[in-house]
């Protein structure tokens, strides 16, 4: 993400909404539904996230009439999960000219999101957009933008937007139990190591997988950890601090950061390029978050976000919550105090309720839970953590949503 180009592009983004605006027209309308009509969808990304997410898809009644991958191997394991009359494509533009299509589920890596969506919206289709939404700031304003010039149903996939309990949590802070927040932290602890499996090059269209992305030799671990590559990812700052940051500005009703700085390095997981440790801090209005990651590190494995409010403290994780009233003394860092209240159902974050939302919408043309310009504005915070990492520098938003400076 080199300045060079993010310059190119934002300005590739700005060059497809020329030609879409004419294209995505607002009275376009698609099918409409009845309460128990079945869908038929498509897949573009048929690896093992998406694969995942047709499962979940399936179980809800969804009918899977076509899957595109530039992968072979990924390619058939979709199709044996779509069924026997679904077919495969290698090109997504193929898939989107299937007039039986209704809605597509696109699970491919980062950089190819905002295209993918576009021509999606071309089609009129639904489009259910796996996270991060966007592989810059740019890109994410511009899919906002065209979006918003048609009728479609578009949800991003951050599931916890959907989770009864973290609903919960927000309203508890929503109420004022915890008083004024000043302090919240991001976290999330893994011990990973990086280990490529083999890749069928006779079945692997490299050239395509590549795409809008700048052109690149053919390497196993690019393909298979895409996601430790700055030309096709944020790495784990958008990948997973997508997810925590969104419930942060949901729950404080913040949209936007000031600034933004960073630290990271690549400690253990060569060769990546984005960093596997690493600590952010989002300078907002009226509270300071901080975002730390290691995939180095498995002390209080995975995810969870601290609150701490001037009358109250909030904890939770993939367990549950807990609620922790001020003060806490007598009580130590190894002694905590007995909860106010404490929920460990577990399960936080399963994607079914965040898929069956997205379904209730394409039939009932309601907006769903967790809409383009939510996802836009989760992935822009770290956008700006990530530039603030590469600058060396402090990195402030501009009130435009959109402007950079360091």
């Amino acid at each position: 993400m080199d300045s060079n180009e993010m310059t190119r592009r934002g300005f590739l983004g700005r060059s497809a909404a020329v030609g879409l605006g004419v294209l995505a027209h607002p009275s376009f309308s698609g099918k409409v539904f009845g309460a128990n009509d079945r869908i038929t969808m498509g897949i573009i990304g048929a690896g093992g996230m998406g694969r995942g997410h047709m499962e979940n898809f399936k179980d809800q009644g969804v009918e899977w009439a076509a899957v595109c991958d530039v992968y072979g191997i990924h390619l058939d394991a979709g199709l044996e999960i779509a069924g026997p009359e679904a077919k495969g494509y290698t090109d997504h533009r193929k898939l989107l000219e299937r007039k039986d299509i209704d809605a597509v589920l696109i699970a491919t890596p980062d950089h190819w999101h905002h295209d993918h969506l576009l021509d999606a919206l071309r089609a009129g289709k639904d489009v259910y957009c796996e996270k991060p939404l966007s592989w810059s700031i740019e890109q994410g304003a511009n899919m906002v933008a065209e979006v918003r010039k048609t009728d479609r149903i578009v949800q991003v996939g951050m599931q916890r937007r959907s989770s009864a309990m973290v609903q919960e949590c927000k309203q508890i802070i929503d109420q004022g139990t915890l008083g004024e927040i000043n302090l919240v932290r991001a976290e999330w602890y893994w011990n990973r190591e990086v280990k490529v499996r083999p890749v069928l090059t006779d079945r692997l269209d490299w050239g395509r997988f590549v795409g809008p992305a700048r052109k690149q030799p053919f390497e196993p671990v690019r393909f298979r950890y895409w996601r430790y590559f700055w030309a096709f990812s944020g790495g784990n700052m958008t990948d997973q601090g997508t997810h925590l940051i969104d419930v942060i500005q949901w729950f404080t009703n913040a949209t936007q950061p000031i600034a933004a700085q960073c630290y990271g390095q690549v400690y253990k997981l060569q060769p990546a390029e984005t960093p596997d440790t690493f600590c952010a801090i989002f300078e907002f209005p009226r509270f300071t978050c901080t975002w730390t990651l290691t995939y180095t590190n498995s002390f209080q494995n995975g995810w969870g976000l601290v609150f701490q409010g001037q009358k109250a403290t909030l904890e939770l994780c993939e367990a549950g919550y807990r609620l922790y009233q001020e003060p806490w003394a007598p009580s130590t860092r190894w002694i905590r105090p007995e909860p106010a209240i404490e929920k460990l159902p577990g399960g936080l974050t399963q994607t079914p309720p965040h898929i069956k939302n997205f379904l209730d919408c394409v039939r009932s043309r309601q907006q769903p839970n967790a809409t383009i310009e939510i996802g836009h504005q989760a992935v822009r915070t770290l956008h700006l953590a990530n530039i603030a990492h590469h600058k060396q520098a402090r990195a402030v938003l501009g009130e435009d949503g959109l402007t950079v400076t360091t």
